[in-house]
């Protein structure tokens, strides 16, 4: 009886000192700091609605859905007999503009001021003919020997010649002197007016020919071959895969524990035995859920903000909307407490991918 009394007391002993040891286990792990902050979310993505700036009929549309596109990649092309045809008008007309800019540049050819000069002296010798028959009329009508009619005949031819005389002069001058300075000016002016109109057209044939603004996946193709293209009208959705983020939502009383640049771990159900690198690339300045404009202690805790957290993934195993667990390193220092670092830029040394 004494050897039970004894065991019982032996175990209530020991199970004294195994409660009070669990109980010390448990005090010193609340009072530990913990180091990883768990938040779960979903991936997300950007999308772009790809265009044409120019309204024409789709010529040509080279991607399917799901494809897999490059920066810069030709997605569609648009049909520009039209522009091609204006491109080329433009150009003959450049072409005769810089003709008439040469000819008034180059100024009055040397022939032309030989005819100018060999014009004035026809009309000096014409005038000094004019002059000397309407002296010898004068003469002759005071005695009688030449009518009235015959002396105004002869100042008439007189006054012609010497009219003609000025404007061969002025002629020859004008030769002289070439173009005017406001002529060529004007010329040239029309030149750069029709150079210019000729870029633009070259800048609007580009704009028939659909690129990939970045890297991504076709995710809808909504116009096809012959259908009319515009600014209001996409022609494909493409998914921008790069970057791709977590939108998690950090709770009121952790957010003093997650700075931007902290390195994470992403974990999906779907790959259960694979992490995905990551980093802290935003987080909201506001929260998303405010009952009232003062709250207790008690509704404080329900305040969450969202956090963006950029993740790797070359191999595209990430989808739109997947719920995956992010696992911040408080221990890893943030790239910039301050805030300011570029969210897309990954923190040097990230963690990598483990299989």
């Amino acid at each position: 009886m004494k050897r039970i009394a004894k065991a019982v007391v032996i175990a209530v002993v020991i199970a004294a000192a195994g409660v009070s040891g669990i109980w010390w286990f448990l005090k010193v792990e609340e009072n530990r700091p913990q180091n990883t902050l768990t938040l779960y979310g979903n991936i997300d993505i950007r999308n772009a609605q790809l265009a044409f700036i120019e309204a024409e009929r789709i010529a040509k549309v080279m991607v399917e859905e799901g494809d897999r596109v490059k920066e810069g990649q030709v997605l569609a092309t648009l049909d520009s007999d039209r522009l091609q045809a204006q491109i080329r008008q433009v150009d003959a007309e450049i072409a005769a503009q810089q003709q008439v800019v040469d000819k008034l540049v180059a100024g009055t050819r040397p022939q032309e001021i030989s005819q100018a000069r060999a014009e004035a002296a026809a009309a000096r010798a014409r005038m000094k003919n004019a002059a000397q028959n309407f002296a010898r009329i004068q003469r002759t009508t005071g005695t009688g020997a030449t009518t009235q009619q015959a002396l105004d005949d002869a100042r008439a031819r007189f006054d012609v010649e010497q009219a003609n005389l000025l404007v061969k002069e002025k002629a020859l001058n004008l030769a002289l002197e070439g173009p005017r300075k406001e002529d060529i000016a004007a010329a040239r002016s029309r030149l750069d007016a029709l150079t210019a109109s000729l870029a633009l057209l070259k800048v609007r044939l580009g704009d028939t020919t659909l690129k990939a603004p970045s890297a991504g996946i076709i995710q809808s193709r909504l116009l096809e071959p012959g259908e009319m293209a515009g600014p209001a009208s996409p022609v494909f959705t493409l998914a921008l895969t790069d970057p791709k983020w977590v939108r998690a939502y950090v709770p009121e009383p952790d957010l003093g524990l997650i700075q931007l640049g902290m390195r994470a771990v992403i974990q999906s159900d779907s790959f259960p035995n694979r992490n995905f690198a990551g980093w802290v690339g935003f987080i909201s300045p506001e929260a998303e859920f405010t009952p009232k404009n003062v709250e207790t202690t008690d509704l404080r805790t329900q305040l969450v903000y969202e956090a963006r957290i950029f993740v790797r993934d070359s191999n595209n195993l990430l989808r739109l909307g997947m719920p995956v667990t992010v696992k911040i390193d408080r221990s890893a220092v943030a790239l910039d407490p301050t805030g300011r670092n570029d969210a897309k830029k990954p923190p040097s040394e990230p963690a990598q991918n483990t299989p």
